[in-house]
């Protein structure tokens, strides 16, 4: 009795043990990832301002595959990290560093104080929520799936509202996002916890922690250009 008992112990603290492990590394890489978008954003808008404008104005078709690469991106890590970490690491990268020049795109319409109050806002919320998605013991799942429903429907929404111009709708809808990427942000926290327990043994734990951050962090971006909406233009109103 007494050997199974010191067994049993030895192996839950291991366990316990390589989850923080993971939640260690996923984390760092998601913060790390932000950061190389910030950076990224500031040196665009910066140093190479004049270069990056003047070559998007020369080839504004180029426009669009800044747009679209980080999707490609993103799935490609989604599919290999776990077979290759450092090529999904490399990926996770390369993902930051087009999204830095988004917002650095976009930046230009919104003021200093917008921005450090969406990116405040925005981290406050997620590492929130990121919490409560780790340490609850309540199945969030259910939420998850209403969620990610209501963001097929909100990217439907806001493709037809592209044709409409409506800064009211525009107005409503980073509100309604800010929703969505609230109980995302904390499903997919609890997602990936569940998946290392199931699947630690079955795939290194740098290549999911690759994974998580990606997930990770596609839901800070999305919190941080929804509340950059909310505060531009209630600036604006």
């Amino acid at each position: 009795m007494d050997n199974f008992s010191n067994g049993s112990g030895r192996r839950i603290v291991t366990d316990v043990a390589g989850l923080n492990r993971f939640l260690t590394r996923m984390y760092g890489n998601m913060t790390l990832a932000v950061l190389v978008s910030a950076l990224s954003a500031y040196l665009t808008m910066t140093f190479f301002r004049a270069q990056v404008m003047g070559f998007f104005g020369q080839h504004p078709a180029m426009v669009w595959i800044i747009l679209l690469l980080p999707i490609a991106l993103s799935m490609g890590v989604s599919f290999s990290a776990t077979r290759n970490p450092v090529g999904g690491f490399v990926m996770l990268m390369l993902t930051a560093i087009i999204y830095g020049v988004e917002f650095a795109l976009i930046a230009g319409v919104y003021t200093g104080a917008d921005i450090a109050a969406a990116f405040v806002s925005s981290a406050a919320v997620f590492a929130t929520m990121a919490i409560y998605g780790t340490v609850t013991k309540r199945d969030l799942s259910r939420f998850g799936a209403h969620a990610m429903a209501a963001l097929v429907a909100l990217m439907i929404a806001w493709i037809v509202n592209m044709f409409l111009h409506s800064p009211a709708i525009t107005y409503i809808f980073s509100f309604i996002a800010v929703i969505i990427f609230v109980v995302l942000t904390a499903w997919d926290a609890q997602k990936m916890k569940q998946i290392y327990m199931n699947y630690s043994d079955q795939n290194t734990l740098a290549g999911l922690a690759i994974v998580g951050a990606l997930q990770l962090y596609l839901d800070f971006i999305n919190l941080f250009i929804s509340f950059l909406q909310i505060f531009g233009m209630s600036e604006r109103d």
